[in-house]
């Protein structure tokens, strides 16, 4: 939706996207089909409010916070579908952080019980299940995001140089944030969870937003 500075909507357009669910308690997005269809209204609500990219002065991306991507940042590929907020798979992992009291240091640090509704497990689950992740992880290669952290790295530039950040409240949302500090706990749910495949914390918004009217909408 675009809207004017007297908040009155000038154009909006909108799409769906496929809901897959491979088994009983998964459920995942594809993140190529989500970066298709925001390309796609992106295009078309400009198209049809006939505004050009130099007139917006900011732009908002809503996202499901929890919803976990993992790709490649020198191919552009997810290594999978994302796994979903809602998915379920992770809950022996939930259920062993608390078994062995890593559960009371994500509940101290980072305000939240362990549970299959946060990112820290689904990451985990991806580096154990994966073939090839964890080592990618390892190399610097394969990183991960929610959301809004993979569309904001398409949007800047993908493989040539995307930005790979995020904002601290979806950070908060993974298990992994101190919520002191701001920046990742030294102590994550997943053991030996690669530090290079999480997001920095930033509000480098404004760069972002440069990069996207210079970069994509113009093009």
């Amino acid at each position: 939706m675009i809207f004017d500075h007297s908040g009155r909507e000038v154009a909006k357009r909108q799409l769906e996207h496929e809901q897959i669910l491979p088994r009983a308690g998964w459920i995942e997005h594809d993140p190529i089909e989500i970066w298709q269809r925001t390309q796609d209204v992106l295009e078309q609500v400009l198209s049809d409010g006939s505004i050009r990219d130099r007139d917006l002065v900011a732009l908002g991306i809503t996202n499901q916070r929890e919803t976990t991507v993992v790709w490649n940042r020198r191919t552009g590929r997810p290594y999978g579908n994302a796994i979903v907020w809602q998915d379920t798979r992770t809950d022996k992992i939930a259920a062993a952080l608390d078994r062995d009291g890593r559960g009371e240091v994500i509940r101290t640090r980072a305000g939240l019980p362990p549970a299959t509704y946060f990112s820290g497990g689904k990451i985990a689950w991806i580096l154990d299940k994966v073939d090839g992740v964890r080592a990618d992880a390892e190399a610097g290669d394969a990183i991960f995001g929610t959301t809004d952290c993979w569309l904001i790295w398409n949007l800047t530039g993908g493989v040539d140089g995307g930005l790979h950040v995020t904002d601290v409240t979806n950070a908060s949302r993974t298990m992994l944030m101190d919520l002191e500090t701001l920046d990742w706990d030294k102590t994550p749910p997943a053991p030996h969870l690669p530090r290079e495949i999480i997001e920095k914390t930033s509000a480098k918004y404004r760069e972002a937003f440069e990069r996207l009217t210079d970069d994509k909408l113009s093009s």
